[in-house]
């Protein structure tokens, strides 16, 4: 399995390691590493300890045919990998070495952790017997994620949303409506004095409509008016 590279895209706040053709089990490997996601370096570095020295078992959730249940892992399937153990161990201190030397601080979490087999070769049994067992290789790769921002690099804050044109021009005030202005003291007295013209021509339209109406008025068909 020829792979360049890591699986998975690297921000620039992140810490890298990997290491290519290790003569161990990629199945007891890859159990080791899912172990390992989203937690925190300090815890990882204890426990991966402890392990490498056969102290604590690792629970396999796969690759798990026929394997005993432990009592530390309340009766689930596991196994004492203490060669994978190793393996992880020292690629995850290479990985916290090279945050420190980008700055990202002392303290990380482990974005990602993952094994696959790499390369296989063919082995034949000696004295010219048919029997044939192969050499298969693994790669590990280790991804932390630091708390702290490396020096000389500017993180830009996310674009806020457009809004409609519509509502901001709703918003905004007319250009065309224009405030009243006040009027100048001669202007007012000129109204002053044409009010009581106004008022009378008012009366005298209010009188004309009254007589109008009178007159308009009918006697009832049924002879109503005619009652004394």
């Amino acid at each position: 399995m020829f792979m360049k590279g890591y699986s998975s895209t690297i921000s620039e706040n992140c810490a890298t390691a990997r290491i290519e053709g290790v003569n161990a089990s990629y199945k007891d490997l890859a159990e080791v590493c899912g172990r390992l996601k989203n937690k925190k370096t300090i815890w990882a570095l204890g426990f991966l300890e402890k392990a490498s020295k056969g102290e604590i078992p690792i629970l396999y959730r796969t690759h798990n045919k026929r394997l005993g249940h432990r009592r530390e892992l309340r009766g689930r399937k596991g196994r004492y990998p203490k060669k994978a153990a190793a393996v992880v161990l020292k690629l995850l201190k290479s990985a916290i070495a090279n945050g420190k030397v980008k700055g990202l601080g002392d303290t990380y979490t482990i974005l990602l952790a993952s094994a696959n087999k790499k390369e296989m070769y063919p082995r034949i049994a000696s004295k010219g017997r048919w029997a044939r067992s192969n050499l298969e290789t693994a790669r590990v790769e280790i991804v932390l994620k630091g708390e702290e921002i490396p020096k000389g690099v500017t993180i830009t804050p996310p674009k806020k949303p457009k809004e409609d044109k519509k509502k901001k021009s709703e918003e905004k005030p007319k250009k065309d409506e224009k405030e009243p202005k006040e009027k100048k003291p001669e202007e007012k007295k000129v109204e002053e004095e044409k009010q009581p013209e106004l008022l009378k021509k008012d009366m005298e339209t209010h009188i004309h409509k009254e007589k109008d109406h009178e007159k308009k008025e009918m006697p009832h068909q049924h002879g109503e008016y005619d009652k004394r």
